[in-house]
């Protein structure tokens, strides 16, 4: 389990972590969410020990993490750093050794993922003959050649298409399956709505919410419903029971004010718009991230 505990960093008078904490827990996908800017990089950067945190505790499986971590950790930056002119074998070669592999060994390993990530045969290419979706598997072997205990992914699935974004889905949650420590950061709200279950959202620096990702959503959710129309969209102000509302080509997402029941408020709607679909509907990720950064941004 990775422990951190009031993580603060301070870069001369900015504070860009400012008392940070969460677990991850083994065998689990962990969410570290939150805009541009936010210090989700700093955050890992710390964890990573790469620099230094200003105060606070970093542990993993009950220790502090120190340099002879790095062995056990896998980190995918955001910030692609392959040397283009290598041919791949020679690139994977490299970041094997450097996690303490024999070259023999990293040459089997570097040649089984390249095989399992279909671009076997690019194996001899230089790096800057690749797509920009291979070499971001290129990028993703690198991080995950020495078979690490603790995987941190930042923007795994930046220029990858749908296929490959698929691919590499299973392929992290094949390293759950093995027990490994993950922390996922991204942007696509939807796939980390779907590979993680606990979540940190911070912006400014600061946790904007935490935990278990189908709590928030309980404890977000508010009265919502979704209502597909034939005709023309909902507006507003046509009912007072209604306390927002998103309205898309065809179809309407509404929250209710609490107190409204739902079965009710169709009837009403019946009575004065043509529908065709009505639902009763979770928030998703995504309206949680957009709700909540604004409503920190307000309140700053």
């Amino acid at each position: 389990m990775l422990i951190v505990n009031n993580l603060v960093k301070k870069f001369n008078t900015t504070l860009a972590v400012n008392n940070i904490s969460l677990k991850v827990r083994p065998g689990k996908i962990f969410g570290l969410l939150g805009p541009n800017g936010a210090g989700k990089t700093t955050t890992i950067r710390t964890i990573l020990n790469i620099i230094k945190p200003t105060s606070g505790e970093i542990i993993f499986d009950g220790n502090p993490i120190t340099y002879e971590y790095y062995n056990i950790i896998g980190y995918l930056p955001e910030e692609r750093g392959l040397y283009k002119r290598s041919k791949v074998i020679d690139v994977l070669i490299y970041f094997g050794v450097l996690k303490n592999l024999n070259v023999r060994d990293a040459i089997n390993f570097a040649d089984y993922w390249l095989k399992k990530l279909n671009i076997l045969e690019y194996r001899d290419k230089r790096i800057e003959q690749l797509s920009k979706g291979n070499q971001q598997k290129i990028q993703l072997i690198a991080a995950i050649i020495h078979n690490p205990s603790l995987l941190i992914l930042d923007e795994p699935f930046t220029g990858f298409d749908p296929i490959n974004q698929q691919e590499v889905k299973d392929l992290i949650l094949s390293f759950v399956s093995e027990g490994k420590t993950i922390i996922l950061s991204t942007h696509q709200m939807e796939l980390a709505e779907k590979l993680c279950e606990d979540i940190l959202l911070i912006d400014n620096g600061s946790a904007v919410t935490s935990g278990n990702l189908t709590d928030i959503k309980k404890n977000f959710g508010g009265n919502n419903i979704r209502v597909g129309l034939a005709g023309r969209l909902i507006s507003q102000n046509q009912f007072p029971e209604i306390v927002k509302i998103d309205n898309y080509n065809n179809y309407s997402d509404i929250q209710l004010r609490d107190e409204i029941v739902p079965s009710e408020f169709l009837k009403k709607l019946i009575g004065k718009i043509e529908v065709n679909h009505f639902s009763i509907i979770e928030p998703t990720l995504n309206k949680i991230f957009i709700d909540l950064i604004k409503k920190n941004s307000n309140n700053i």
